[in-house]
């Protein structure tokens, strides 16, 4: 039985409607029922979600500082997809819509990753794993 339902990952951004345009440049899509002038909910699968929070509206579920994600990092989003072409695809889409690549792709026997950094500075990474590659113990 799975612990949890769902999964809504909260993230400040500068602009919404510029937000909105880079991650439909990518293919995500949005959620029109949680999406006023405050948020927008991108969905990333049946079951996991993105809230994209301007920062007053953010600022109303925490009594903390908002971190700047463009200069410190707490959270990597790694989301995992079908294949390599399909890492490559998502990627490359981010990194003409606007995204800047942070590191090199990083290459496994069973896995291979590649990232970039959102106009906000959040980081991200497409990821596909063959478990068939997985090193046995």
């Amino acid at each position: 039985m799975a612990l949890v339902n769902q999964i809504f990952v909260n993230l400040p951004v500068a602009d919404l409607n510029r937000s909105v345009e880079f991650f439909t440049k990518i293919g995500f899509t949005f959620n029109p029922q949680f999406t006023n002038d405050d948020a927008t909910c991108m969905v990333l699968n049946d079951t996991i979600y993105a809230m994209l929070l301007v920062p007053k509206f953010f600022k109303g579920f925490i009594d903390k500082e908002i971190a700047d994600a463009k200069t410190t990092t707490s959270t990597i989003l790694a989301l995992s997809v079908n294949s390599r072409d399909e890492v490559n695809e998502f990627t490359d889409k981010a990194l003409a819509a606007g995204g800047r690549q942070y590191k090199d792709a990083q290459e496994y026997p069973f896995m291979f990753s590649r990232n970039f950094e959102d106009l906000d500075g959040h980081m991200w990474e497409f990821f596909y794993m063959d478990m068939s590659a997985m090193p046995q113990e």
